[in-house]
This record gives structure tokens, sequence and C-alpha cells, in this order.
């Protein structure tokens, strides 16, 4: 059965791409939707020109529809001066321990201004559009949807679900704790919102009318399956291509995702700031003991770009931030069309044989 979200977009496949803020690709994206599922590409990261710019190339690559996602953020951030000293400090002696010739520095502004990130979206006008680390207006919501953009709120809990339900949104993307990157959590602390996906399911299913899309874990078409059965409209699945060559992941951490066990995946947060869930690496342990010493987002994750971009010239993926879901055991290397083709294939046999 198609999902009633998708069709609306005039997307037949039952499948999501999930927008992985500095992995995802415009050619990811496209070959996904060139493939009939929906491909989102997550630009939160970005400055307004450079989300339009990236809308462009998807649509020099595909004429299906897209999404794109934002991070919700406000336009200025408070400066911890005492953590953002002491988060210098000790980057730049871990740096200089591991052989990296690149220091900190202090950037002009810590992330874009979501305002103008939000407006360059509105210009550029995907087909779908999804949101996560915090609620949108009723104001912005009404915009999007007079620009004929669909509505995504992303949640990891049952109160986030029904706020971003409040706000009449056009579906809600679950989050569920076997998910990768960054937790979307807004109303609760990250591990108040570590809920499996088969609870999280069957808990917003019984609360709300909106489609719901389920992200977490999934990393074939029999869990694809398995989350509709529990009451989501389509899946969303992220870690599964990571491994593609359309991936902009770095090589080093495509290599040590291919090699990770189910209990390698850990909540980390001396990235970024903020609670993620990925690999444990060298400097996830290097930096263990002094994380609640560190500043938040964006502050942390702007501290880290130098670091993280040498040792991906490096080819370190241990010194890197190697995202990563808790299905990554049943990760996949292949082009992203012939992975969704594998995908849904599955899907269908699946489908027989619960039938």
């Amino acid at each position: 059965m198609p999902s009633r979200f998708l069709a609306r977009l005039g997307v037949a496949q039952p499948l999501v791409l999930a927008p992985m803020s500095g992995a995802s690709t415009p050619a990811l994206v496209a070959a996904v939707s060139n493939a009939g599922g929906l491909g989102s590409h997550g630009v939160g990261y970005l400055a307004p020109q450079a989300i339009l710019d990236e809308a462009a190339k998807i649509r020099a690559l595909t004429d299906r529809p897209f999404a794109l996602n934002l991070f919700v953020l406000p336009d200025e951030f408070e400066e911890d001066e005492e953590a953002i000293a002491f988060a210098r400090a000790t980057l730049d002696a871990l740096m200089e321990r591991e052989g990296l010739a690149v220091r900190t520095s202090r950037p002009e502004r810590w992330a874009p201004r979501f305002s103008e990130q939000f407006a360059a979206l509105c210009e550029a006008r995907p087909a779908a559009a999804s949101f996560t680390f915090n609620l949108l207006t009723a104001a912005q919501v009404r915009e999007l949807k007079q620009r004929d953009i669909a509505v995504i709120g992303s949640a990891t809990t049952l109160d986030e679900v029904r706020a971003w339900a409040a706000l009449d949104v056009d579906a809600i993307s679950l989050q569920s704790a076997e998910a990768g990157g960054h937790r979307g959590s807004f109303l609760h602390r990250p591990e108040e919102g570590m809920i499996g996906l088969f609870a999280l399911l069957r808990l917003a299913a019984r609360a709300v009318t909106q489609p719901l899309i389920a992200g977490g874990g999934i990393m074939d078409g029999r869990g694809m399956l398995a989350a509709e059965v529990l009451g989501a409209d389509v899946a969303q699945l992220g870690t599964a291509f990571l491994a593609c060559p359309e991936s902009a992941a770095a090589q080093a951490w495509k290599g040590d995702l291919s090699r990770a066990q189910d209990s390698s995946i850990t909540t980390i947060r001396s990235f970024s700031g903020r609670a993620a869930r990925g690999l444990r690496n060298t400097y996830v342990e290097a930096m263990a003991a002094v994380e609640s010493r560190l500043p938040g987002y964006p502050v942390m994750n702007a501290l880290t770009a130098p670091l993280r971009r040498a040792a991906a010239a490096a080819g370190r993926g241990d010194l890197i931030s190697e995202w990563s879901g808790q299905g990554v055991g049943m990760l996949r290397a292949m082009p992203a069309a012939a992975l969704v083709a594998s995908l849904l294939e599955e899907y269908g046999q699946a489908r027989q044989g619960l039938s």
C-alpha cells in the first residue's frame, strides 16, 4: 500500500532517505529520488546561498520531488568564554599529540542564522522540508504551506510528537534510540528521549493522526515493512546509505563503519556540544573525561571543524565524527540506486511473505 504522505508529493516508493547533514550530497539525494523514493538533503550547516546552490544542483540531477532539512536554532548564541578557552586548549593539545598540523580558531559566526536559512529554504521550494532540534512557529508552518512545501517535524518522545501535531504539520519523523547522528530532542534531555522504535511508533500511532515517518535501525526491506506494520506511514533510512559512493562520508569513516559492531555505537557530545549517536573512536575516548566542561552546540561544532577536516584529509577516521545508527552491522556498500532497488525487492518479498 502506498504511503499517504509520499503519494501527496508524487513519490511512488515507500522509502525516505534520512537528511544526513555532512554526509548527504545532491548526487545521493537525486539517486534516491530518481529510484522512486524521497531523497532528503541535510543543509543545517550551510549558509543561505549555499542552500540555494545545493537545491539547484539537485534539480539539475532529478526532476523528482526531494526534501531539505534544517536545524531549528536561535539566530544568536550564548558564549561561555571559560568553556570556549578550555575546549580550544584541549583540542589544540589533542591535535598536537595526534600529529595534525592544525589548530582551533574563533570563527566570525558559530553557525548561520536560522532565520536566513529558513528564508533560503522557502525560496528553494523543495517538495518537503523537515526540521529538528526544536519547533517551528505557527507562522513559519503557514509560510511553508503557502509555498506548497510539505512540513515534517522531528520527534524523539511522545510529548514532542504531540507538540508537532498541534502545529498541524504534514508528517512527523520519529527518531528512535537506534538512530544515528544528532539527537533531535527538544522537550527532554537527550537521555530521556532514547525510546526504541517499536515503542515510540505504537505510542505515536495511538496519539496523533499525522502520517509517521519511522527512523532508527532500519537497514533492509524487512525492517521497512516491520515499521509499517507497527504504524508507520513510511520508513526512513540513513546509515544504510552512508557507504554508498554518492555519500560524502570520508573514506576512513566508511571503512570504520564496515568493521563496526552493534556495541560500537555510543552517545557523543564532545564533537558538536550536542548529543549524537556514532562510533566510539580515539577522539571520543580521549574527550570522554572532559565532555561536561565543553561548550554546547553550535560552538563546539565550530571549534572541532578544523580537526575534523584535517583528520579526514589524513585518513584518520578515528578522529572524526563517525555518526552511525544501531544497525550498522547490516551496512551494504553499493551505489544508491542499486541499494534502493535491493531494499524495494526485499520489501516486496517481505510483504508477500506476510500476506
